[in-house]
């Protein structure tokens, strides 16, 4: 087999949860150029009408299901929808999370249970629901959006950073349970990305902005393109004996305490 074969994903479904927008659709799009069939998921069916033609636009062929990642039940009938209507998922990836940046002090109970619920146990229940069909068909893939969060601590993002934290340990323990059955579950954790989502932060001399460009080695922001190559990676045959990682896509951010004060 030639080496850029291995990366080709023709005949493989992949869901990608909260694929709407963002980077959850930068995934997507990757593998769907890939090759993969693609499925995303979504709540709210004005964004999913919007995001389909999105990928239309790109010339992708995309189905979309509206159901709620935190619902055991909704879940498992989409699964099994998914698999009636398109195929059996292949390729999983969990990325459908969301943020409160609160105070822990501040933070109510309910409002750290919604993080928590949406963000670690949303990616349990999917990983749980496609697993049992890729032990049958001998293999699969689980992708779950970790986060620099899995490693460090900021203020305001208490839930968060203990939802992808535990998110991490999830990925490790679900791939030494299933590596057995030729199932490798692995993880990406971006670091700050250009999305709509952060345009505000990134213009006009915003403060944050100077931080991210000085703090980055690469000394800018991501673009979600830069997810391409490591999603397809971890989707494909090429990480066939990758399992348990976290590959952090964060321009160096990591991997440095940051410059001395009196560098330019």
């Amino acid at each position: 087999m030639k080496s850029l074969e291995l990366f080709d994903l023709s005949g493989k479904v992949a869901l990608v949860t909260g694929g709407t927008h963002g980077l959850g659709m930068a995934v997507a799009v990757a593998l769907a150029e890939a090759g993969a069939t693609l499925v995303v998921n979504g709540h709210s069916a004005d964004k999913m009408e919007l995001a389909l033609k999105e990928y239309e636009a790109r010339g992708i062929r995309a189905r979309g299901y509206l159901f709620d990642v935190t619902n055991e039940a909704e879940v498992a009938e989409a699964v099994a929808r998914i698999a009636s209507e398109v195929g059996p998922v292949d390729i999983l990836v969990n990325n459908a999370g969301i943020i409160k940046r609160i105070p822990a002090v501040e933070m109510s109970v309910a409002e750290w249970n919604v993080v928590i619920s949406t963000d670690l146990t949303a990616p349990f229940i999917l990983s749980k629901a496609v697993a049992g069909s890729m032990i049958e068909r001998g293999g699969g893939k689980i992708i779950n959006m970790c986060s620099m969060m899995s490693e460090v601590g900021r203020d305001t993002v208490s839930a968060y950073a203990a939802a992808k934290g535990g998110l991490k340990m999830l990925t490790r323990n679900l791939a030494t349970e299933w590596a057995r059955y030729n199932i490798q579950v692995n993880g990406i954790g971006p670091g700050y990305f250009a999305t709509a989502q952060t345009a505000p932060i990134r213009v006009g001399g915003h403060p944050f902005n100077e931080f991210i460009l000085k703090r980055t080695p690469a000394a800018r922001w991501g673009d979600p393109e830069d997810l391409a190559g490591v999603a397809v990676f971890l989707a494909s045959r090429a990480s066939d004996f990758v399992n348990g990682h976290i590959v952090y896509v964060d321009g160096g951010i990591l991997a440095s305490l940051g410059k001395a004060m009196n560098e330019d």
